[in-house]
């Protein structure tokens, strides 16, 4: 099983850390063609999305690879599903279903490595 979870781990990673390099790194200007929900958020806001997105994507890989503060996996994979609970709430609000999916589905995959990796196949 630790197995089966590195992959949904390395998947969240490579998910994450991209949306987190466009959100912190692109003006909203760029990102509003992309991503309408960013409407809702000002330039700052949209760079601590992406800085939390970024950092949760490396807190899922590092810890767990480097055996340096494995107990940081699981706290980055609770980390990431509390911004998709944020994210899902965003376009539940406006309206928007699509997006709700893919955040549901993060959402899945992230409470799914918090579990495995605070429970029965921690570190």
């Amino acid at each position: 099983m630790s197995v089966f979870l590195w992959i949904p781990q390395a998947l969240l990673a490579a998910v994450f850390g991209l949306a987190g390099v466009m959100h912190s790194s692109l003006p909203k200007e760029r990102l509003r063609p992309m991503l309408p929900w960013v409407e809702d958020f000002t330039p700052t806001q949209l760079r601590l999305i992406g800085v939390a997105e970024l950092l949760g994507a490396l807190g899922l890989i590092l810890p767990a690879a480097t055996g340096i503060a494995p107990i940081l996996t699981p706290l980055a994979a609770v980390g990431l599903a509390i911004t998709m609970l944020g994210a899902a709430a965003t376009h539940v609000r406006r309206k928007e279903p699509a997006a709700v999916a893919v955040n549901v589905v993060l959402l899945a995959l992230t409470t799914l490595i918090a579990w495995g990796r605070f429970g029965p196949y921690a570190f």
